[in-house]
């Protein structure tokens, strides 16, 4: 059987290369490189090793996996030609090596082994030559593929394969989302080797004031300000979990599922009114609290040993993945229509197909009445239950009103309430009819009551004369005024 043997030619001088992988190298008829750009291939060139490097490849592709999957053919078509294949690569072969794993995963298909041989990794070199010890907590990442999402700001890391400015620039980009532009990093070059060096510099330098190549890695030390973690989900996760420990906060040690339920509603109105205002720092802030009311819940629930956020954002997870067969599946759905059609369909077979007592049951659960109402009549509506035209619409709501005049002067207290409630939702279903969301509209009306009562404040105090002194003709006034200032 065909066989190829990976070795590493470590990370510094030939003199740290086991002494089995220097035999086979300078003993082998031809090795294939997959850089000739490191610090030992001149020794072992000047000892009797042959070689052909692949560096022209990395000429000819605009991105490294191009250049990972040519090496990885031109290797195994090579070894259906001889009985083994040496290739040699930088470091160990199994650290930050990318056609070794395309080796191993495609050599087998076209039986050929891969046999893996020795080699120091590049990160006992930087182990040593940054004094830091692993055991604290240590993360090795892929320069040419990083994300922020992949950084952990707590723990040492160490970012290979930075082979040019073009990656050095994204990789910067990719870590001015976590830390402050001007965060201390390290530059470490050919670590372990005679011309290691390591330096120091702000990261927004990272691309433009050093040189790097094939052999250069960035260090980010952990970090220990406070402030900058506060970004982070898990320092979230901490802080809310001291304000309800021992030596926590009273107030917060002292809520409930119970007690909390005004604030998520208090909350919520103030984010649609950051909404409604299109006001972009409000919105934060109050998305914020909202968040703050979801980790005051999952905490309680932990603390009493039911669920975590954990169990929280995995339900979610799972639930948008499986209501998006359009979208994660092989399912199709090229318009609005069919996504909501799907995730009717959907959340029908999760509750258990037709074991739903009523239609209407769960609809608008804990929704204020009046978008409550619009639920419940939406729902009707996909049964047929609904008015095509507004004509009977607006009949019902003369119904209703005259049924309520009817309770009025009949002084029943009690009728008269719920007759009002019936003139609300009839009212309710012309806003529907008319695509009008009720509740924004009169969320609209109120602020616009607010604004006029404002103007109403403002005349009143321009005349030093309290309210009780004008009579309800004056103040009607100067609501008329408010009234044409505002058109």
């Amino acid at each position: 059987m065909k066989k190829i043997l990976v070795l590493g030619l470590g990370a510094g001088d030939i003199n740290q290369i086991p002494y089995g992988v220097y035999k086979h190298l300078v003993e082998a008829e031809h090795v294939f490189l997959r850089t000739k750009e490191h610090p030992v291939v001149a020794d072992l060139e000047r000892e009797g090793m042959k070689f052909t490097s692949f560096d022209s490849i990395y000429e000819k592709h605009s991105d490294f996996p191009a250049v990972y999957e040519e090496i990885c053919e031109t290797l195994l078509a090579q070894a259906e030609n001889v009985d083994t294949t040496v290739y040699a690569v930088p470091g160990h072969p199994l650290v930050a090596e990318r056609t070794v794993q395309l080796l191993l995963e495609k050599g087998p298909e076209r039986d050929v082994t891969i046999e893996v041989g020795g080699g120091q990794s590049f990160l006992d070199a930087m182990f040593q030559a940054l004094k830091i010890d692993p055991i604290e907590g240590f993360q090795l990442v892929d320069g040419t593929d990083l994300s922020k999402e992949m950084m952990h700001l707590k723990t040492h890391t160490i970012i290979g394969q930075v082979y040019d400015r073009f990656v050095a620039s994204e990789v910067k980009l990719s870590l001015m989302e976590k830390l402050p532009d001007e965060y201390s990093i390290a530059i470490v070059t050919a670590a372990g080797s005679k011309e290691e060096e390591i330096i120091w510099i702000p990261l927004y330098e990272l691309d433009h004031k050093v040189e790097v190549h094939n052999l250069t890695s960035v260090y980010v030390p952990p970090v220990q300000q406070e402030q900058i973690l506060y970004r982070e989900f898990s320092k979230l996760r901490e802080i809310i979990a001291e304000l309800r420990g021992p030596n926590g906060c009273p107030w917060d040690k002292k809520q409930t599922h119970v007690s909390l339920k005004k604030y998520l509603i208090e909350e919520a109105y103030e984010l649609i009114e950051a909404i409604n205002e299109e006001d972009i720092d409000h919105m934060i802030e109050e998305l914020g609290d909202v968040l703050l009311q979801v980790m005051l819940h999952a905490q309680i629930g932990e603390d009493d040993g039911y669920f975590s956020i954990d169990d929280i954002i995995e339900g979610i997870s799972a639930k948008m993945v499986r209501r998006h067969p359009h979208v994660f599946g092989e399912v199709e759905a090229d318009n609005v229509e069919q996504v909501l059609q799907n995730w009717e369909q959907i959340k029908q077979e999760e509750k258990g197909g037709n074991i739903q007592k009523s239609l209407l049951e769960g609809v608008g659960k804990g929704l204020p009445n009046l978008l409550k109402a619009v639920e419940l009549q939406k729902e009707a509506a996909k049964v047929g239950f609904d008015w095509k035209e507004i004509g009977p619409i607006l009949d019902k709501v003369k119904e209703e009103l005259r049924e309520w005049n009817e309770a009025k002067d009949n002084h029943d207290s009690t009728e008269m309430e719920l007759e009002f409630g019936d003139l609300l939702f009839a009212l309710v279903n012309v806003a529907r009819h008319y695509k009008i969301d009720p509740e924004e509209a009169l969320f609209k009306t109120n602020e616009k009551f607010s604004r006029r009562f404002r103007y109403i404040e403002e005349k009143v105090a321009q005349n030093d004369k309290p309210f009780a002194e004008y009579s309800l003709e004056e103040l009607d006034a100067f609501w008329v005024e408010a009234k044409k200032q505002g058109k």
